[in-house]
Parts: structure tokens; C-alpha cells; sequence
């Protein structure tokens, strides 16, 4: 994962909306696009839902495992070269350490759920397209994608994290999902006014495919 978010504590907007996430649902498979060693695996896994994550650092996999004291084995990846998986033994965690746009469908099939935080935003904006891409063809009919993004003037601070406005997003799923806020909270801390950013908002949307098209 490119960007240092705090992977040692739970998402608070996560624990926030997960409901939004699960609708009732028990038992669902989640998706971490670029998952680092975040703790929310842990959390939603000990809840008794399936986690699935891929990420290019293979270090940063083995430390989850590893700090969370999640027996594990490793594999090779058939039907992508090179590719590893690392699952833990009681069968919920399974995370693929590849290049992110070397995962498909095909892979594992799509998901019930997606938790985007530190993927979309650390992604290079040129990849955007290809990005939404990959993720629309991983949600499953009755998915819920919930998005976490940052607003700040790009004229001070360049990224990562990168600057993702409310139009983007539009660009990017409005074709196909349908795209509702949820918070809108200020996130300025000491950390990120070293950026030289004056303004810091960390804003959270929840993604659904349209149904006509699911």
C-alpha cells in the first residue's frame, strides 16, 4: 500500500458504516484492493465474514499475519504468474500478494463488499480508469462498495494521497453505480499540515451497482 495510513488501529468510518456495508447481510465477502496490513481484516473476519485482499508488498502481508498472530499458509497462484496466497488456516483471510491489475473475477469471483481506504487515493490518477474498472467488474450484483476519500487544494500538496473531488468520482462510476455520502468529516492533523495543506476532508460514499445494469 503506497499511502501510511494507521494500519494499527480500526477505521472509525469503517466500524461507522459497516452496516451500510452489510444491510442486514451476515457472513458476506469483503475486498481490500491494495490492503496493506490493515487491521479491519481482522475485525471483519472475527465477525464471521470472508476477507480478500491483494497487494504487491509481500512483507506487508506476512506482518499482518504475523502481528496479528493468524496462523497462515502460502501457495503459488495459478492463474497468475508469479502471483502468491496467503490464507490463514481457518479460512477467512486470504490475501493475494500480485499486482493489483493482475486480479480478477476470475480469480475468486466477485464480492459482497468492498472497503477502499488508502487504494483509490494512492493509486497514479492516470490509472483511475483502469482502477474503476477492475473494481466495477468485482462487485457482485447486490455489492456495496464504501469509498474513502480526501479533498484539499492540490495547488499546495501533489499527493499520495491524491486529491479525489466529488466530479471524479462521477466520472469514474456514475455510469454504472449509484453514488450516495455519507460523512464528510475534517481530518487536518499535525501530520498532514506538514503537507503545507490548509484544509484537510475525509469524505466517505457508498457505491451500489445501478440495477438495471447488475
Amino acid at each position: 500500500m503506497l499511502v501510511a495510513f494507521d494500519e494499527i488501529s480500526l477505521a472509525q468510518l469503517l466500524k461507522k458504516y459497516l452496516e451500510k456495508i452489510l444491510n442486514g447481510r451476515k457472513g458476506i465477502r469483503f475486498f481490500f484492493p491494495l490492503c496493506g496490513k490493515a487491521v479491519d481484516m481482522k475485525w471483519l473476519a472475527d465477525m464471521g465474514h470472508t476477507v480478500f485482499g491483494v497487494d504487491v508488498c509481500e512483507i506487508g502481508i506476512k506482518d499482518f499475519f504475523s502481528e496479528q498472530n493468524i496462523p497462515y499458509t502460502e501457495e503459488p497462484v495459478g492463474t497468475i504468474p508469479e502471483a502468491k496466497l496467503f490464507k490463514s488456516t481457518d479460512g477467512k483471510i486470504f490475501l493475494y500478494n500480485c499486482n493489483l491489475y493482475d486480479f480478477s473475477s476470475s480469480v475468486v469471483g466477485r464480492f459482497d463488499g468492498i472497503w477502499d481506504r488508502g487504494s483509490m487515493v494512492a493509486i497514479n490518477p492516470c490509472d483511475r480508469q483502469r482502477y474503476a474498472a477492475l473494481i466495477i467488474s468485482l462487485m457482485d450484483t447486490d455489492c456495496r462498495y464504501l469509498l474513502d476519500t480526501f479533498l484539499y487544494n492540490p495547488n499546495l500538496y501533489s499527493g499520495p494521497p491524491f486529491f479525489v473531488p466529488d466530479e471524479t468520482l462521477q466520472d469514474l462510476f456514475g455510469e454504472m453505480c449509484s453514488i450516495q455520502l455519507l460523512d464528510s468529516v475534517d481530518a487536518l492533523s499535525e501530520k498532514q499540515t506538514n503537507w503545507g495543506i490548509d484544509f484537510l476532508t475525509e469524505k466517505v460514499h457508498l457505491l451500489t451497482l445501478k440495477k438495471s445494469l447488475s
